[in-house]
């Protein structure tokens, strides 16, 4: 290991080493391994090539970042201020992990106008870095290159690499030829339990090139080959992987290239000795002033970029508005008018028909959706008329095939929507949201509109039995927090549901719908009643004895219950809760009306988990809670007593 303090470069890579030692060191937590071991690339990326802005941190045209190994935050935090980003402060750096810091222990999108994302579970920053690149070309495609032309850049470590979901983003990215991808894999042999022989014999190089990828291997702690290395994948027409042979921990005199400095501070003895080593003479949290004037005008070499964007950029009202994905007016006159239509002649189809039909009217008048599928559109019906498939030879289009790739087809949503200038939806059967669940959570986590088309959604599915059917899932995402769950029982609910979460900015949302036709329930549509979460879809006839509670294809079972009690001379109403996070919104008195004082009976094909908050003292719930089975599903409704016949025995029970 050598330094050569005296050079400026060396001593601005040394800026981010101390600054992630000494704020880990005071935090007593953290991972100095990896700020230590790239910092010569984070200094050689931030300083000669990066496209940015920190006075206009949200600049559309900016080159983006992601640190996929989120561990390694301090790096990032430390460029950030560095960088002069008016948010951070150097109390902000001695801050490192404390309640309510903004440097949080991994980078939190919307804590710090810098980060990108929210990164740490590892293989989603590389996989949503796929997805923001593929809104790069697709908006570049429709708005040329003035308004729309920057690179998108990852720092990933073997974990990154290691995590399945990797090898869905780096086909994917080969597939599409996103070469405006530019990852950087830190090389370093190491991961928590030892070095990576011990778990994998992978050749990275090998496969990122048979997956479509140009790989480059340089010495990481090389500022010179570092930048040749960017240089020449900025000329690639492939995206590529610039594979830096590192030490963990670099500059660590006892702990460098070993685990030990992958997950805990240096400690004190380290971390002095490091400075000896280093010949770095500052007291904590002080930079050489030389050093620091050069990283502040790293800051402001895009500066002329910046102004030539502005003047080009707000001359072009639809570009504005498709960045700000500020909806059009009156995007939902067509979808308001098939609600209408459902109505009035009592259509009949499973809801994800229904979503199809209101995709129909969705997507020809909003420009920035971009619908796709995990290789079941023909199922999810996510496609319709006139969308044209994304391909590397055509980026404007309004599809993508995934593949069967659902882990990678939720995360690459989110790098859209965090990229701006789309609002992507992508279909699969509800069952298989096991698979994307990471990436839902991120979204929710960040706060993204991401919208899931989950269909076949309960023990409808019939024949292709307990492995297709989705018992618990309904109870597991309601238990997340910040997502919108719809499970509408109709045209119009599923039309409703379709309007909340386009506009919803601030949540994902996730659609459960059905394989079996429904009876479209709804008398009117003047008021978008979904958006309550909850309300009576059927009234009581005359003073209300009872309630029914139910959601999807259940709400038509229990009006169907409703009446058969109503001849026996008991009345009830019945509720529908397309949406139990909405309704727990609602004012209390409202939520009071809906749900009744009497008897409530909850009905669900799937797990009771949850439903007790609703039911009171006196209550009762159908549900579902083993797995189920392949049979025909009338026989599956008939055997879990999702019946309108065993919907009145229980009413009759308890009346």
């Amino acid at each position: 290991m050598t330094y050569n303090h005296h050079e400026l470069n060396s001593q601005m890579a040394d800026c981010i080493r101390f600054l992630s030692a000494e704020a880990i060191e005071k935090s007593k937590s953290g991972h100095p391994g990896m700020p230590l071991g790239m910092a010569d690339v984070a200094t050689v990326l931030f300083t000669k090539f990066i496209k940015i802005n920190p006075s206009s941190p949200r600049w559309f045209d900016r080159d983006r970042f992601v640190l996929s190994a989120g561990h390694g935050s301090m790096l990032l935090y430390s460029v950030l201020y560095l960088l002069g980003y008016p948010d951070i402060s150097i109390d902000d750096i001695k801050n490192f992990r404390q309640f309510g810091s903004k440097t949080a222990g991994h980078p939190e999108y919307g804590h710090l106008s810098g980060i990108d994302m929210t990164t740490g579970p590892l293989g989603q920053g590389i996989t949503s870095a796929v997805g923001m690149a593929l809104a790069e070309r697709h908006i570049n495609a429709k708005f040329g290159d003035d308004l729309c032309n920057h690179y998108t850049y990852v720092i990933a470590g073997d974990g990154c690499l290691m995590e399945g979901i990797s090898e869905e983003a780096i086909s994917l990215a080969g597939h599409w030829k996103l070469n405006k991808l530019i990852v950087f894999w830190d090389n370093n042999n190491i991961t928590i339990d030892g070095t990576v022989d011990k778990a994998s014999s992978v050749d990275q190089i090998a496969r990122f090139r048979a997956a479509g990828w140009n790989t480059i291997e340089i010495d990481g702690q090389n500022q010179e080959e570092i930048a040749s290395a960017i240089t020449s994948a900025q000329k690639s027409d492939k995206p590529s992987l610039i594979a830096c042979k590192t030490t963990i921990g670099f500059g660590a005199p006892f702990k460098s290239g070993t685990s030990s400095c992958h997950g805990s501070p240096l400690g004190a003895e380290e971390l002095s000795a490091m400075k000896e080593e280093c010949g770095w003479t500052y007291p904590p949290f002080e930079l050489p002033q030389e050093a620091l004037n050069a990283w502040r005008k790293a800051g402001e070499k895009s500066l002329d970029k910046w102004e030539a964007w502005q003047n080009k950029a707000l001359r072009n009202a639809m570009f504005n508005d498709v960045i700000n994905n500020r909806l059009p007016q009156d995007w939902d006159k067509d979808l308001n008018a098939l609600k209408q239509q459902a109505i009035d002649e009592q259509i009949k189809v499973a809801t994800r028909k229904a979503s199809q039909m209101c995709l129909e009217k969705i997507v020809p008048a909003i420009p920035e959706i971009v619908g796709g599928s995990a290789d079941l559109a023909a199922s999810n019906l996510t496609f319709v008329k006139g969308m044209q498939t994304i391909t590397a030879d055509d980026y404007s289009g309004n599809n993508i095939m995934y593949g069967i790739r659902e882990h990678a087809m939720a995360a690459i949503m989110n790098g859209m929507t965090l990229h701006g200038g789309i609002i992507p939806y992508g279909g699969t059967f509800f069952v298989f949201s096991d698979y994307m669940r990471p990436s839902i959570r991120l979204a929710a986590l960040m706060g993204l509109r991401v919208i899931y088309v989950l269909t076949h959604d309960s023990i409808g599915v019939g024949e292709d039995g307990p492995t297709h059917q989705p018992i618990e899932h309904l109870a597991s995402y309601r238990a997340m927090p910040n997502v919108l769950v719809f499970r509408p029982c109709d045209v119009v609910e599923a039309a409703e549901a379709w309007q909340t979460a386009l506009e919803t900015a601030d949540k994902p949302s996730l659609l459960a719908l059905s394989r079996q036709g429904l009876l479209t329930l709804r008398k009117d549509c003047k008021q978008n009643m979904s958006k309550k979460g909850g309300y009576v879809i059927s009234e009581a006839k005359g003073k209300r004895q009872g309630t029914i509670i139910a959601t999807g294809s259940e709400v038509s079972i229990a009006v169907e219950a409703k009446k058969l009690l109503e001849e026996k001379g008991i009345n009830v109403a019945v509720v529908s809760m397309p949406c139990t996070e909405l309704f727990d919104s609602q004012p209390e008195e409202y939520r009071r009306q809906v749900l009744g004082d009497g008897f409530r009976l909850v009905v669900e094909a799937a797990s009771p988990f949850g439903w007790e908050k609703y039911c009171g003292e006196n209550a009762e719930i159908i549900g579902i809670d083993t797995f189920g089975a392949s049979a025909p599903a009338g026989e599956l409704y008939r055997h879990f007593g999702l019946t309108a016949e065993n919907i009145v025995e229980t009413v009759l029970k308890n009346i």
